[in-house]
C-alpha cells in the first residue's frame, strides 16, 4: 500500500510523530513544536510510556508513540526466551496502554495488535521489533486512509469559500480534510482557538493549516462566540477522544462551550470519529485530571500570582443534543443513532476506532 501520509504537513509524517530505530524511540515534542523542532528520545518502553503521560505527543500522536513504544520493548527483549519475550510484552502492553487513564480502551487496541504481529514474528523465529514497526506502518496507512474517508464526508458540510472553526488539534482528520479541500479546489479559512495551556490549536493545528496552504487565523479561547457572530462561520468540528455510544463527546475542554454557543448561533457541530463500544455509556468514562499548575502558567511563563490555586480537566463532554452529526468513514450518523454504525462495519474495530 502507498504511503498514505504523502503531500501532508511535516508533523503528520510517520517518522515525525514517533518511529523506532536503533534501539530507540524519538517523538517530535509537540509541547514546543513549531517554535522548535525538537524530538525526545525514549531508551526504555517505560520512558515511551512517561513522555506519553507527559504529553511530549498529543491527539492521536501517543496511538503511533505507542506502537513504537511496543516495537522498543520488543528490542529490550530479544535475547530471552520466547515465553519470556511474550510475557515482558504482555506487561510494556498494559504498561503502556495506561499512560493516560481517559484513552485507555483505544491504547489497548494498539498495544494489543502490536502484541499480535509480535507472537507471529516470535513463533516465526523473525525479529519481534521489525514485524511491530512493519504493523505499525500497515496499520497507520489503514487508519489514515479511512480517516481521508471521513474527510470526504466532513468536507460535504463545507460550503464553497466557507469558514470552520476547530478546536484542539484532530491530528489526522485536519491533515486530510485539508486534502480533501485542495483536491477538490475548495477553499475554506479556519479559526483556530488557542486550546491552553498547552496551546495545541495555535501551535499545532494552525501550523498544519498553514502548511498546506490554507487562510488560517488564531483566536483565543474566549473568543469563539464573537468570532461565529462577526466572521460567519459555518461549520465547527472536532474530532474526540472518545464517543460514547449514547452519543456523547468526549474532547479537549473547551469543547463543550464552544458546542454550546454553536447551537445558539444555529451554527451545525460535526465532531469526526467512530464511536466507542468500550464506552457503551458515558458514565464509563474516566475524564483525566492534570496538574492544575498548567493553568498558571502559559508556554513556561507563570501568569497568576504564588498562592492561586488551578483547576485542569483535560477534557469536556458534550451532549448529544448540541452534536448535528458524528462523522465516520460510513458516513454521518445522529448521536442518538450510534449502534448503526456497527452494522456496517467490516470487523476492523481497531483501525476504525481511531479515526483522528
Amino acid at each position: 500500500m502507498e504511503r498514505q501520509d504523502r503531500d501532508l504537513a511535516f508533523m503528520l509524517q510517520y517518522e515525525n510523530v514517533a518511529w523506532f530505530d536503533a534501539g530507540e524511540v524519538r517523538i517530535l515534542d509537540r509541547r514546543v513544536y513549531p517554535t522548535k523542532v525538537e524530538f525526545v528520545t525514549c531508551k526504555t518502553h517505560q520512558e515511551v510510556t512517561q513522555a506519553i503521560a507527559d504529553m511530549v505527543t498529543q491527539s492521536a500522536g501517543p496511538y503511533t508513540a505507542a506502537a513504537m513504544g511496543m516495537a522498543l520493548a520488543a528490542h529490550e527483549c530479544r535475547d530471552r526466551k520466547a515465553a519470556d519475550q511474550l510475557a515482558y510484552l504482555e506487561d510494556a502492553s498494559d504498561n503502556i496502554s495506561h499512560a493516560r487513564p481517559t484513552t485507555v480502551s483505544r491504547m489497548q487496541i494498539i498495544t494489543e495488535g502490536c502484541l499480535a504481529a509480535a507472537r507471529k514474528a516470535i513463533a516465526e523465529g523473525s525479529d519481534a521489533a521489525k514485524a511491530i514497526v512493519d504493523h505499525t506502518v500497515e496499520a497507520n496507512n489503514l487508519r489514515y486512509s479511512k480517516v481521508h474517508r471521513t474527510a470526504k464526508y466532513l468536507v460535504d458540510m463545507f460550503p464553497d469559500d466557507g469558514t470552520v472553526m476547530t478546536q484542539c488539534f484532530g491530528e489526522t482528520i485536519v491533515g486530510m480534510l485539508l486534502k480533501e479541500c485542495r483536491d477538490r479546489g475548495k477553499r475554506i479559512r479556519l479559526f483556530c482557538p488557542e486550546t491552553r495551556p498547552y496551546f495545541q490549536g495555535a501551535r499545532l493545528t494552525a501550523t498544519v493549516c498553514h502548511d498546506m496552504g490554507f487562510d488560517v487565523t488564531v483566536i483565543t479561547d474566549n473568543m469563539p462566540a464573537t468570532v461565529m457572530q462577526n466572521e460567519a462561520v459555518d461549520v465547527f468540528t472536532s474530532a474526540a477522544d472518545a464517543i460514547s455510544l449514547d452519543g456523547y463527546v468526549v474532547n479537549k475542554v473547551g469543547t463543550f462551550q464552544i458546542a454550546i454557543v454553536a447551537k445558539y448561533m444555529g451554527v451545525p457541530y460535526f465532531v469526526t470519529g467512530a464511536p466507542d463500544p468500550g464506552h457503551p455509556t458515558i458514565d464509563t468514562v474516566n475524564i483525566e485530571m492534570r496538574d492544575p499548575e498548567f493553568v498558571l502558567q502559559a508556554m513556561g511563563v507563570r501568569t497568576a500570582a504564588q498562592g492561586v490555586k488551578g483547576y485542569y480537566p483535560s477534557f469536556d463532554i458534550t451532549p448529544p443534543h448540541l452534536v448535528s452529526g458524528v462523522v465516520t468513514d460510513t458516513g454521518i450518523y445522529a448521536p442518538y443513532d450510534l449502534h448503526r454504525y456497527f452494522a456496517s462495519s467490516d470487523g476492523e474495530f481497531g483501525q476504525r476506532g481511531l479515526n483522528l
